[in-house]
């Protein structure tokens, strides 16, 4: 396993901007809405937030599964530990594009045995980097069970993967793109939007 940076890097903050040019499925306020109904739903299935930790994969699944956090910790009063999952050497495509660069894997102190972990995500497509998520996952610890959150589900399988927790399923043709756009302080894009790119005809 390569050796990768211990810290989260943080975005500075950027001014507000205009989603990209495409159609807009989600403004900043369903986003908001959809988050904190994953937030209640992560509680009411795990009965609790006393052995959550959430892992966000980057980029902009580590800024949703600190938000994701927060709103839990204003429920629950408790501050569930948050940490990244870089899956870049887990990709089963690696061969065939060998040049990528290596993002931040952070675990939080207390590790992931026994943990109930969530791993948190912008856009469910293939389910290829949920997997290899879970190889790296086996690399860094043995959690008592694995969850899987995501903003949107496109839809579109290769393998047999399935969200516990989404915030949009949002049918799509194969030629569309789908845009996730997280502004704020803790997110790259200075707009929060999910944007569908291309023309489905």
């Amino acid at each position: 396993m390569c050796a990768q940076p211990s810290h989260i890097q943080q975005s500075p903050a950027q001014p507000a901007s205009k989603p990209p040019a495409g159609r807009v499925v989600l403004d900043d306020r369903d986003i908001a809405r959809a988050l904190t109904r994953i937030a209640h739903e992560i509680l009411e299935r795990n009965k609790g937030a006393g052995d959550l930790v959430l892992l966000g994969i980057p980029s902009r699944g580590v800024p949703l599964a600190h938000r994701i956090a927060t709103r839990i910790a204003t429920v629950e009063g408790y501050d569930v530990p948050v940490g990244s999952l870089d899956v870049t050497m887990y990709r089963d495509d690696l061969r065939l594009k060998p040049a990528r660069t290596l993002l931040p894997t952070q675990i939080p102190p207390g590790g992931v045995d026994g943990k109930v972990v969530v791993l948190v995500d912008d856009v469910l497509f293939s389910g290829r980097t949920i997997r290899a998520a879970l190889d790296a996952l086996n690399d860094v610890g043995r959690p008592a069970a694995v969850r899987l959150a995501v903003l949107v589900d496109r839809g579109h399988r290769d393998l047999p993967i399935r969200a516990d927790f989404v915030g949009k399923n949002l049918p799509t043709s194969l030629v569309e793109r789908v845009k996730v756009s997280v502004g704020g302080p803790d997110g790259p894009d200075g707009i929060d939007a999910v944007t569908i790119l291309g023309d489905p005809e």
